[in-house]
């Protein structure tokens, strides 16, 4: 048996074994987490939102304790939460792409302005 993990929005997905960090299968597959403690549960770095019909294993005393409530939202720290089943992960982007990407998109707002 294994488990699929999906990430968003790139599409990537990956069968990995049952039990495996989501971090370690985006590793695998290719897709980039920002990761400051080395998947420690100490940067909080590696947070990502979980599709609510995500198949994980039970969230950890720890874990709970570093989201404060955040798990509620659908939000699990990379590096600790543990496939199942069908997962299907939204990877923030990192902040400067998307500084970039809100850059960009303002200056083509502001050249449509001009036509």
């Amino acid at each position: 048996m294994s488990a699929k993990v999906t990430f968003s929005p790139s599409g990537v997905s990956i069968e990995v074994k049952p039990g495996t960090s989501i971090l370690s299968a985006a590793r695998k597959a290719g897709v980039l987490i920002q990761t400051r403690c080395g998947g420690n549960a100490a940067c909080f770095m590696c947070k990502v939102k979980i599709r609510q019909d995500s198949d994980l294993l039970p969230i950890a005393e720890e874990e709970r304790r570093k989201l404060a409530g955040l798990e509620e939202e659908g939000y699990r720290l990379a590096c600790q939460a543990k496939a199942r089943g069908q997962v299907h992960v939204e990877v923030p982007l990192d902040p400067l792409r998307a500084a970039v990407q809100k850059l960009l998109a303002k200056q083509a707002e502001e050249n449509d302005e001009l036509w």
